[in-house]
């Protein structure tokens, strides 16, 4: 197959190094990469890193022509181990079922889901389509309850003191039965096991009869606050005791579907079965005793081999700290989708290496980013742009299967967040402040605007406080206008004489630039290297007059963008004309 010539970017260097691998283990088969996400509560957008690291692979891989299955498995079938702060009808006495499956426990109130694990993978799996990710998702919950892994159970229990020995390298003070499945993972501890189906898992050593790395659910609550008190290799009957409510019964464990094996052994059991080559892991694995590296140990009793792949960097919020579930609150794929186009939020994590952190803009910063964005396609369109952020911007804007959809007419975010913030709802007056931006080649409808206008719009109603919304004054300040100077009344008198002439956006924009570079004696069209640098200080407080008389503050949208949105007329009107 013919490389890609995409060789500056992180994403071809691995995708060389995994095509490798895959012809080494398994040659004339799909190559398998791998994700696996807890629905535990809301999927971040640090977890979404866990999957767009994979992807991004898989699809410059399928670019190349070759078969990939990228497997996302929803880890389903993990135990619900404390109740997520933030959730809408969820409170406390939601921990009656902490202990349970995922899939066991109620959906929040309201929900149309069956369950709490179905309701919080359904907004990750639309966020995953508009996304343009492709993957085979697999439920565990579906996996274990059928048997699938039957034969992998039967193996681990077989070699309990080979893997026993390896987990016992990395132990350290072992507590006793009940005190360890009971005792609080600190917040640190919380922070390494997100979404790692980790957090709340005794490694299957805390029973008084020995190492098993099974766990079953009580048969009675459900709940896996269980202790295996004999198991017999060659009739596979177990027994077990329910620490909760006292239960227990004996099973046959080569017909039991009602159980899991412990985490540090689940997934590299997976890795095996599943002939994954490529999985990436948070930076948390890189500890001594993860379950990454204990599972480059453990998988090897399962006859596979540990897969490829880097530690990725956590990813944060503008004004937020590093993102953790268990608190709640934090934004989710969903969020960021509304107020940015796919594209964009692709991009972010095309871009940066995976062991690279960056942070995704809720704030202000989200207009600079479009910016930067707008910049790189102009580039890529004239062939300016450098080799890498072309690849990023490649693999940004299509997918091997073909181009995401796109905004028609691309308008720069920060005007449509403008306009969207004067107009407050009203189309027409959006579509009639749009239409006078470029009056050589006017918008016509909204829709050549969209989706850029609706994130733009959405940005505004959720992520802008309400006391810095725009709303333009109803009368003219009467009183400013009477106590203005000679030399503020013909900055006026210049800004109102060139209104119709320039009734443009590039046209205000070199107007409202203009005036105080003419009212200084030189040329409006004078370069900043031109000009004396106190004209800087007279332009913002020609500016800041402007913003006074139109809003009644200091600050706004760009002037520009304001004036077209006030109409010809009524800035006449507010400018005291």
């Amino acid at each position: 197959m013919a490389q890609s010539t995409e060789t500056t970017d992180w994403v071809s260097r691995f995708a060389d190094e995994v095509i490798e691998e895959s012809e080494r283990r398994a040659p004339g088969k799909p190559v398998v990469v791998a994700s696996g996400l807890s629905p535990s509560g809301p999927i971040h957008l640090g977890n979404l890193r866990e999957v767009m690291t994979p992807h991004l692979v898989a699809d410059e891989i399928r670019r190349r022509g070759y078969q990939v299955r990228h497997l996302i498995s929803w880890d389903d079938y993990d135990r619900y181990r404390k109740v997520p702060a933030g959730i809408a009808g969820v409170d406390e006495s939601w921990a009656e079922h902490i202990g349970k499956p995922l899939t066991s426990v109620p959906a929040p109130a309201g929900s149309s889901y069956p369950n709490w694990a179905e309701h919080f993978k359904a907004a990750m799996v639309a966020a995953l389509a508009e996304l343009g990710v492709e993957f085979d998702g697999i439920s565990q919950t579906a996996q274990y309850t059928a048997g699938t892994y039957r034969e992998q159970i039967l193996h681990a229990m077989k070699h309990r003191a080979d893997i026993d020995a390896i987990l016992a390298q990395y132990r350290t003070k072992k507590a006793p039965a009940k005190k360890q499945q009971q005792k609080p993972l600190d917040e640190a501890e919380l922070e390494a096991a997100e979404g790692s189906g980790a957090a709340g898992e005794d490694d299957g050593s805390a029973g008084s009869a020995g190492y098993f790395p099974y766990k079953p659910f009580c048969g009675n609550c459900e709940k896996d606050l269980t202790t295996v008190t004999s198991y017999d290799d060659d009739t596979t009957e177990l027994s077990y005791t329910c620490n909760e409510c006292g239960f227990a019964e004996t099973v046959r464990l080569n017909e039991f579907n009602r159980g899991k094996l412990v985490w540090k052994v689940d997934w590299p059991m997976r890795w095996a079965y599943e002939g994954v080559v490529f999985e990436p892991s948070g930076v948390d694995h890189s500890s001594p005793g993860s379950s990454f590296q204990v599972g480059g140990q453990i998988v090897g009793i399962f006859g596979g081999k540990q897969p490829i792949g880097p530690m990725y960097a956590f990813v944060g919020i503008s004004g937020m700290a590093k993102m953790s579930s268990s608190r709640g609150g934090v934004p989710t794929p969903g969020d960021a989708l509304q107020i940015m186009e796919p594209q964009i939020l692709r991009w972010l994590y095309a871009r940066r290496r995976p062991n690279q952190s960056f942070k995704i803009a809720f704030d202000q910063e989200i207009q600079r980013l479009y910016d930067e964005w707008d910049k790189l396609d102009a580039k890529v369109a004239d062939g300016s742009a450098l080799p890498a952020d072309v690849a990023a911007h490649s693999r940004a804007v299509r997918t091997a299967g073909g181009e995401l959809p796109r905004t028609a007419r691309p308008l720069p975010y920060r005007t449509l967040a403008s306009v969207a913030d004067i107009t407050a709802g009203h189309e027409d007056q959006a579509l009639r402040i749009l239409s006078e931006l470029d009056p050589t080649d006017p918008l016509t409808s909204l829709d050549e605007a969209r989706p850029r206008y609706d994130k733009a719009e959405a940005w505004i109603n959720t992520h802008v406080p309400a006391d810095q919304r725009t709303i333009v004054r109803e009368e003219p300040d009467a009183e400013l206008l009477k106590s203005l100077d000679e030399a503020s009344r013909e900055s006026l008198r210049l800004l109102l004489d060139g209104l119709e002439a320039n009734w443009s956006l590039d046209g205000l924009t070199h107007l409202v630039y203009g005036v105080p570079k003419v009212q200084a004696g030189f040329s409006a069209d004078a370069t900043p290297k031109e000009l004396p640098p106190e004209i800087k200080t007279a332009q913002r407080t020609f500016f800041a007059l402007l913003y006074q008389l139109l809003v009644g503050r200091d600050t706004g949208p760009r002037l520009p963008t304001l004036l077209l949105a006030v109409g010809q007329e009524r800035v006449r009107s507010l400018l005291g004309e």
